[in-house]
Parts: structure tokens; sequence; C-alpha cells
């Protein structure tokens, strides 16, 4: 016997959403998580802290970024909300009116835990690959350790592990170094 389907979620079902839970839409399942706990949120705050300056406010750098906390991206069917995500300014000049962004970022971050880390590496990665998303850190602050990937065809190749108290210089941020111990939470 065939169960009916669940009817697909859509937008208006983040709406009923408690504020301490993050909702996300995939493949047209309504995935929830709670907000991120403080070692997750310090990692997600110190990256941005990191690359928002040189790159989003020219600080030190070479600006021509939007750095954001936990964007609404739209990529067809998909909701997603990466806890940091990046546009290079020439593709995205202008930051839209609306609480979403229709076009992929050039640069996403997620910080694994234990809730979300199968969902961001299994579900969430392949569609930022499909969209075109260029490149995608994995952060994962229990094991102390950064992940570094670059989309190759929609397909994701690991550039570098780095862990503990690395220097981190790596696309698509090269062009400054910051050390990996400032996002843990000691």
């Amino acid at each position: 016997m065939r169960l009916p389907q669940e009817k697909p979620s859509v937008y208006e079902d983040l709406f009923a959403l408690p504020e301490y839970v993050v909702g996300e839409i995939i493949d047209g399942r309504l995935v929830t998580h709670p907000r991120p706990a403080p070692r997750h949120a310090r990692a997600s705050s110190s990256l941005g802290f990191e690359l928002g300056g040189p790159f989003d406010l020219a600080r030190n750098g070479p600006g021509g970024w939007w750095i954001l906390d936990e964007p609404e991206i739209h990529l067809e069917q998909h909701v997603l909300v990466p806890d940091v995500a990046g546009w290079r300014r020439e593709r995205l000049p202008r930051l839209p009116e609306t609480a979403g962004f229709d076009l992929a970022p050039d640069w996403v971050c997620e910080i694994l835990s234990p809730a979300t880390a199968r969902v961001d590496r299994a579900e969430k990665l392949p569609i930022y690959a499909a969209h075109g998303v260029q490149h995608a850190w994995l952060v994962d602050p229990d094991l102390r350790i950064l992940d570094v990937l670059e989309n190759r065809g929609g397909q994701w190749l690991l550039l570098a592990v780095l862990e503990d108290e690395a220097a981190v210089a790596q696309p698509p941020f090269a062009v400054i170094s910051f050390a990996l111990a400032g996002l843990w939470a000691d």
C-alpha cells in the first residue's frame, strides 16, 4: 500500500516557524534546526569579521564583495540559508530590496554542527554546485577544521583541509591571511 504523498513545502511555511528555529526548503521538504549553539555562532561571527573588513568594507583589503550572515537564498524550488555567504559586487552591484536573493552567491560557508552536518554536506552542497556557487567552506568548530572546496563543472574539489591554528589564505579570499584559531571558542 502506498502512502499518500506529503504536500511539498512552500515559502509561506517558513513564516509559521518559531523565532528560535532556522527553516529551509530542500527538494520541497521543510528542513528545520535550532538556532546555532554558542560555539557555532562564534565561528560564524568570527569568520564574518575576518572577511567582512577586507572584502566587504575594503579595510586593509581589496573590497568588491558583499559578505552576509545567514542570507536567504532562493535557487529554483530551494530556499537555503548558509551561515555566511558572499557575492562579488561585479555580479551583484546592489543588495536586493526583498528578504531573499535569487542570484546564487559566489561563496558560501556552512558551520557544521551535529544537527546540520549531514544536510549541509549531502543535500545543500550539491544544490550550491548545481547553481554555480564557485567556492564553499565547511567549518567544523568541534573538530577545529576548515575544508576549502572549489566547484569544477558542478563537482566539488577539495582544495585544502586546515586545522587548529593554521593560517588561512584560501580561495576566493587568498589575498589576505588570518588565523583559523580566531574562529574557535576557547
